[in-house]
């Protein structure tokens, strides 16, 4: 019986899909649709999606040889599962008609799609088309809990992490993404600065990353030589590529505000790089080319929340100060029991918390005139550094304990970790029968 479920559910999308086939066109006088901006945001979809198989090979190549397939499939496969959601409901869940005071969608609004076809457009990009920017956001939604995946490597059973990252799809990102890009959620309204998804995104995944690591608790074999480091090589090259679809076109235009942001993400992934070396070969060890790929996804993520609303000069401040800060993050947890596989929480949740920091330090209103929280604590202002402050702690309980229970609920209905003799022999073989 339980073997029918996935298919079963599939059955009753095909049922929807003919029940609901959203075929009303809207037409909306006067509309502002560009063909720049729609082409710009057309290519940046593509560019965040292809950060997803990035991602995998980021993440494969990390792992032992006998685990390599069953991760990188762990980061393929949301893009079909969340891909699905995203269409039927989640999309409303994020950028719906507000319900519960800022905090999450109504889930009817775009059900289906609905709505989406002919030349409506979101109220806060107006030159696109609605549909592409239900598309573009819906890459954001699917590499979110595609980092998780990293921090419980090699252990998990990969039915059960199906049933996790629609769980987190629905009750975390949705909730983070609606509160804080809706013009009327919660953190919107608050003033909070996320350009392209530091909260949303890398802040979520990292404490969702911690939880997991805490509630699977440690590998059998702790000790492995990665499978394929050409494979990182690759994966950084595609997701640093990606990253200027995920933050230029986080602008919704193709104008001024995206050259500044693809600037921004360029400088803080180099500086990154680099500050990540040259603390390695500071406290004594040799330059690597791991080490060079993790500083510069670093530098990628904690510029993601400030990319444009801070300057150049500073973008490089970022990098470089995130870069430190995650290793010296990377040290610390390697000196206790938790077992964050690939290092996601010190990578992805510190150096988006650190960008989101710095945000609230460096922006400043003539980058971005959306800004209207005001200018950042090295000009002398304090009311935007307190707020993300104040929200860094809210976001980060709320991502952590909410992931931890959502943990809870996916192992009473399907058991997470994969026994140790499924452990001993690698996920490749035991979960999909494949091996490298």
């Amino acid at each position: 019986m339980k073997k029918f479920i996935p298919f079963g559910i599939l059955l009753i999308i095909i049922v929807l899909a003919l029940i609901y086939p959203s075929v009303t066109l809207t037409t909306v006088k006067d509309s502002k649709i560009d063909t720049g901006d729609t082409a710009w945001l057309l290519v940046s979809t593509a560019l965040v999606l292809i950060m997803t198989p990035g991602l995998a090979f980021f993440y494969g190549g990390m792992v032992s040889k006998k685990n390599v397939l069953s991760t990188m499939l762990q980061s393929f496969v949301c893009m079909g599962v969340i891909t699905v959601i995203w269409v039927i409901f989640g999309f409303s869940l994020a950028f719906g008609e507000d319900e519960l005071g800022g905090f999450i969608g109504n889930p009817g609004t775009f059900f289906m799609m609905k709505g989406t076809l002919g030349n409506a457009t979101w109220e806060l990009a107006p030159t696109i088309p609605l549909v592409l920017f239900a598309m573009f956001q819906l890459k954001f939604a699917v590499i979110t809990p595609a980092l998780i995946t990293g921090a419980f490597a090699e252990r998990i059973r990969f039915n059960s992490y199906v049933i996790f990252l629609c769980l987190f799809m629905v009750f975390i990102y949705a909730p983070l993404a609606h509160a804080t890009w809706h013009p009327k959620g919660f953190l919107f309204g608050k003033g909070v600065l996320d350009f392209a998804g530091g909260t949303v995104v890398h802040m979520s995944a990292g404490w969702a990353a911690l939880a997991s690591a805490i509630y699977l608790k440690g590998r059998n074999e702790t000790s492995h030589n990665p499978a394929r480091i050409s494979y990182v090589l690759l994966g950084t090259g595609l997701l640093w590529f990606g990253w200027f679809g995920f933050n230029a076109g986080s602008a919704l235009g193709s104008g001024t505000l995206a050259a500044t942001a693809l600037a921004t993400t360029t400088t803080a992934s180099a500086a990154a790089a680099m500050a990540w070396m040259f603390f390695d070969i500071l406290r004594g060890k040799k330059p690597s080319v791991l080490g060079a790929c993790i500083g510069a996804v670093v530098g990628l993520v904690a510029i993601t929340p400030a990319a444009g609303f801070v300057t150049i000069p500073h973008s490089l401040i970022i990098g470089i100060v995130a870069a430190v800060v995650s290793n010296l993050v990377v040290i610390w947890r390697s000196k206790t029991n938790i077992d964050d596989t690939l290092d996601v929480f010190p990578c992805h949740g510190v150096g988006g918390m650190v960008g989101m920091l710095l945000t609230g330090v460096f922006a400043h209103q003539n980058v971005n005139a959306a800004n209207t929280t005001g200018n950042g604590l090295f000009y002398g202002e304090t009311h935007l550094f307190i707020v993300h402050v104040i929200t860094l702690v809210g976001v980060s309980a709320f991502a952590f304990f909410g992931s931890f229970i959502l943990l809870k609920i996916t192992d009473m209905i399907s058991t997470l970790r994969v026994t140790p003799e499924e452990e001993l022999a690698g996920l490749d073989i035991s979960q999909h029968d494949e091996e490298l």
